[in-house]
């Protein structure tokens, strides 16, 4: 037994090693897209990120930043801790297999074999190394998430409630679930999702310390579903809840400072935890009194009048009434694991700490009770229906009163008012079609093929199909079974699918799989596992629940809470911005135990068949080259982010458009947190105040916009901050006045921001509200200052408009909206305003016909254009050399040229906007005569950006304008290249489609139009240009297509 717990030691580590070498050889050396930027930036300064805060990931990732040499070495070493945790997590998966794998072949009493060692750690390799390439961890283990360590917390904590297991006679056995609640404490700060272990936990303990029934570990697993609900709702957010009504009491109604009731009710929980657990000890009856009259003096505040009475009465009921034998024991032990679940969760500190120091990311501001009461409840993202609530057209009758709300004010607490609950005409238990969102709406109908009102049979069917099947099975598949590409699909036969590699089996759910085009099979998430790892983990699966019964329930509940459970929980709504398969990691975690287990019924049937050592060997072997080395080897490539860029250099690309101390607006977390990044964390442009448009409406991130950040004086706002605070002018409807011409920016600003009774109307309802007179808007141009703050090129100062006029989309304006405005109105002849190009359309507020592109951003300039974008359609001009010395000496492209680096989903969707630009900048220069420059932009386009597509669409407008202009430049042989290569994608594409029958090519008639209009083009440009070969091979091929897609060409 000695050798078996060296060599079980020993192995845990080397799959630490052989892990966190693979993720650090695959390490993205920079921010990556997402949460990444945010989170970097976050550590480096310890400041503030989004909802719910991540405090202890933020603390770990700053010390490992101090290892980095320079700034732009910050994000590697953050990247790193990932890496170190996730590779943490396998060592700890191996042990977790070894363990479990050991009660299945092992009679405790009798001497270990050679063959069942060899058997048992080759179990744990196996199912070690299976995780450690599956694709969803492997995706978070190299950038800066906090997933990877979250999933270390859970990893951590599972062993240790099988170490207690081991255990579990021995006098101190019970210190391992003091320290499982100290993790649990601690996890808090990464990560909810360790929370979900629980209730797999509880049936650890139960089936050690009590003979196991039925009836018996149903109760076990609804005890634990308590505890879940009580860490999760009442120590979490309860806590703060109650002291935030403590700290309402005695600011408002004793005139004490703010944090003066956070203190007191600190001293009252502490009080109360010290007082249990000397009771718990001594058994002093005057201790139990004194929690008791301490926990109803809490619950008086946090529960109101009433809600204290009765607790109360509860309490008192129960003390000298009913009078329990309490077990001291049990008391002592959920004393201190409560006491240690909160000294973890007192990472939390650091988010008070550093809100009130006002870091530059200081999101929510949750330096007092009740503003960081709603960023740990993530009030910003609203809330979704769970038990009850409507379809997605019922209609909304009214609403009613919640619990009032409050916000900080000079002195004391603000009253916001009352949340509002929606009542609703209709409401259904378990409501999955809810949301009355009209691209949500329209997707469930599309989804379940609604054409009248929806039945309880669409909801449960839209749950099973879309949020079962969709958004869990599927991505279960992608690790365990094969994955199509990395594209985000909808329910497409070709974005996003899970597969197999086995064409016949795929070809059942996809259509045909003989005639894939390039966009599948040269996609390097072509990712083909043919079952192995599934079919493993099955074999696994089925032999714990044969051979130990007790186990397979732990791991099942593991499973079924980390998946499952959390579909249940979030309903999510479709077309969710990104894929979300993340959240599912620890039910990947548990099926590979089933993996490595499997290893083991294999070792069995061969030793039934040959010799004990042999069959082990044989076994051990076979497995790792069926699963980890086939998935290793078929998602290295789409995993290795190592020398990649993009997220960084274009968000470099961003701030360089702009001109000195610019404005920029941006809307995005993908336009936004990558820049963040670059002025936090690499020093990148920091005079540039970046003004997120999103965030504009909420108070905490307008009053941030006035206060300097980095090297960016502080934003002109004209509105005082109590104007603009929670619950105030949150949305200004249009109570069109007739007014005649435009009126003043400014003056309207002024207007609507006016608490007088004149510059308000009256509501249906008597209400007094303020009100935008009309969507006629102009800023009277301070020419002077235009020309004294460069605002524009002075080779254009004769085009300088006397006022900017335009109208506003849109009946009224949201906070954001106004708060933009207002801001524009303020600043716009003391600094450079931009829109970045990636901002919807309709939060340009109609000024695009004033713009001038400069890169990666629109400057709101004083100057009228005429002319259109051809390529997004937008008005504007464009300050030819400005963009030509961007695009030619500023801006990086993130080594999208190497063709070594993976160009994930954004990169690949950002390529659009990338050669968007150059072909904007060559149009221009072709139509001022430029022709070398324009073929010099052109080339590096190409050079730079190589062509990638996967769907035939605008994105490939770009591409078809640089063959014309290489034609208009005279260069036929460039032209020509272009052309064969956009064709060769189109009719690659279009045969696939062909190929896949009807119905399912039907569904592709947009796509399938499109494409044949660009092949048809493609034959004029070709023929107009006197390409006459060319041109017969295209009208060929044209021809053809049309043959072949009458039918879909029709509809």
């Amino acid at each position: 037994m000695t050798n078996y717990t060296r060599l079980n030691n020993l192995f845990g580590w080397v799959t630490f090693l052989i892990a966190t070498t693979v993720y650090t050889l695959t390490l993205e050396p920079t921010g990556s897209f997402w949460d990444c930027g945010e989170f970097i930036s976050s550590a480096y300064k310890l400041q503030v990120c989004h909802q719910p805060g991540a405090p202890l990931f933020l603390m770990i990732s700053k010390v490992l930043s101090l290892f980095a040499s320079d700034r732009s070495q910050i994000a590697w070493w953050t990247n790193f801790g990932s890496a170190l945790s996730s590779g943490a997590t396998i060592m700890f998966l191996f042990w977790s297999i070894t363990h479990l794998a050991k009660k299945l072949i092992y009679n405790n009493g009798t001497e270990i074999s050679g063959s069942q060692v060899f058997a048992i750690i080759g179990a744990g390799i196996v199912g070690a190394l299976a995780y450690t390439f599956s694709d969803t961890f492997w995706f978070s283990a190299v950038e800066s998430e906090v997933y990877a360590m979250s999933s270390l917390c859970t990893a951590i904590v599972f062993w240790a409630i099988l170490k207690w297991e081991d255990e579990a006679g021995e006098k101190s056995a019970d210190r391992w679930l003091v320290f499982i609640a100290y993790l649990m404490g601690l996890s808090i700060g990464v990560h909810l999702l360790n929370l979900l272990t629980i209730p797999a936990l509880g049936l650890v303990y139960y089936f050690k310390k009590y003979q196991a029934t039925t009836k018996g570990a149903i109760s076990a697993f609804l005890i634990s579903c308590v505890i879940l609900v009580f860490v999760q709702y009442g120590l979490i957010p309860g806590t703060i809840s109650f002291a935030a009504k403590f700290d309402l009491f005695f600011v408002n109604s004793l005139g004490m400072s703010f944090g003066s009731g956070v203190i007191v009710f600190g001293l009252l929980f502490l009080s109360l935890l010290i007082s249990l657990l000397l009771y718990s000890i001594n058994q002093n009856k005057n201790l139990l009194y004194f929690a008791a009259a301490n926990l109803v003096i809490q619950l008086f505040f946090g529960w109101g009048i009433l809600g204290g009475l009765l607790s109360a009465l509860v309490i008192g009921f129960i003390l000298f009434y009913w009078k329990p034998t309490i077990n001291q024991y049990i008391l002592n032990t959920a004393v201190l694991c409560t006491m240690f679940i909160m000294i973890g969760y007192g990472s939390f500190a650091m988010i008070v700490i550093r809100a009130k120091a006002n870091p530059n990311l200081n999101n929510n501001d949750p330096s007092n009770a009740y503003s960081f009461l709603s960023y740990l409840n993530r009030e910003q993202y609203g809330d979704r229906p769970l038990a009850f609530g409507p379809y997605f057209n019922t209609e909304m009758t009214g609403q009613d009163k919640g619990e009032m709300q409050y916000r900080k004010g000079a002195t004391k607490y603000e009253e916001i008012g009352a949340k509002p609950v929606a009542k609703y005409a209709k409401s259904i238990p378990f409501p999955r079609i809810y949301s009355d969102d009209p691209n949500h709406a329209q997707f469930y109908k599309s989804w379940m093929g609604i054409s009248g009102e929806p039945t309880y049979a669409d909801n449960i069917g839209f749950f099973i199909g879309y949020q079962v099947n969709y958004m869990y099975f599927r991505y279960f598949m992608w690790n365990f079974a094969g994955r199509q590409n990395d594209v985000q699909g909808a329910g497409s036969v070709h974005e996003g699918n899970w597969i197999s590699g086995i064409k016949p089996l795929d070809a059942w759910r996809l259509g045909n799989q003989n005639n894939l085009p390039a966009s599948i099979t040269e996609n390097k998430a072509y990712n083909r596992l043919y079952f192995l790892p599934l079919i493993l983990g099955l074999i696994g699966l089925f032999f714990q629940y044969k051979r130990n019964l007790k186990d397979f329930s732990v791991v099942f509940l593991l499973f079924f809470m980390t998946g499952l459970a959390i579909v249940l929980y979030l309903n999510q709504t479709p077309l969710q911005p990104r894929e979300r398969d993340y959240a599912y990691v620890g039910s990947f975690y548990a099926f590979a135990i089933w993996i490595g287990l499997g290893v083991l019924a294999i070792y069995e049937f061969l030793s039934k068949k040959m010799n004990l050592m042999a069959s082990a060997g044989i076994a051990t072997v076979l497995c790792l080259v069926a699963v980890p080395y086939v998935m290793a080897k078929e998602e290295w490539d789409d995993h290795d982010r190592s020398n990649r860029y993009t997220s960084r250099d274009l968000a470099a690309n961003y701030l360089n458009s702009c001109a000195p101390n610019a404005l920029i607006f941006t809307y995005g977390d993908n336009d936004t947190y990558p820049l963040w990044y670059c002025q936090e964390v690499e020093n990148i442009r920091p005079d540039v105040r970046i003004v997120n448009l999103s965030l504009l409406g909420t108070d905490w991130y307008g009053r941030q916009m006035k206060e300097k950040m980095n090297e960016s004086a502080p934003v002109k706002i004209s509105m005082a901050n109590e104007k603009f605070a929670a619950g105030i002018r949150d949305y200004t409807p249009l109570f069109d006045q007739s007014m005649q011409g435009n009126a003043e920016l400014k003056e309207v600003v002024d207007f609507i921001g006016s608490d007088s009774q004149e510059a308000k109307a009256q509501t249906q309802g008597g209400e007094f509200i303020n009100y935008l007179p009309t969507k006629n808007m102009k800023i009277t141009v301070d020419k002077n200052a235009v020309i004294a703050n460069k605002v524009i090129n002075p080779s254009e100062y004769d085009k300088i408009v006397q006022s900017i006029n335009w109208t506003l989309p849109g009946n009224g304006l949201y906070k954001n909206d106004l708060l933009a405005l207002d801001i524009i109105a303020n600043n716009i002849w003391e600094r450079p305003i931009y829109f970045a190009i990636t901002v919807p359309d309709r939060n340009f507020y109609g000024l695009e016909k004033y713009f001038q592109n400069e890169g990666f951003a629109y400057r709101l300039t004083p100057v009228l254009s005429d002319s259109t974008d051809a390529i997004l359609g937008r008005e504007g001009s464009i300050d030819v050399d400005v963009l030509y010395n961007n695009i030619h000496n500023k801006f990086k492209w993130g080594n999208y040229n190497t063709g070594k680096i993976y160009v994930d989903p954004e990169s690949s969707r950002m390529t659009t906007t990338c050669k968007s630009t150059f072909t904007i900048l060559a149009q221009s220069l072709l139509n001022k005569g430029k022709i070398d420059s324009c073929v010099k932009t052109l080339d590096k386009m190409n050079a730079s950006i190589p062509f990638m597509s996967n769907q035939i669409g605008y994105n490939l407008i770009p591409d078809l304008m640089t063959a014309d202009l290489y034609f208009k430049c005279n260069q036929p042989q460039k032209a020509i290249k272009q052309v064969e290569m956009i064709n060769s994608f189109i009719t690659n594409q279009l045969n696939y489609y062909h190929s896949l029958g009807m119905p399912r090519m039907g569904r592709f008639g947009e796509e399938v139009n499109f494409g044949l209009s660009l092949v048809s083009e493609l034959a004029g440009m070709a023929e107009r240009n006197k390409q006459s070969a060319l041109t017969q091979k295209l009208k060929t091929e044209l021809q053809s297509l049309e043959t072949k897609f009458g039918s879909v060409m029709q509809q």
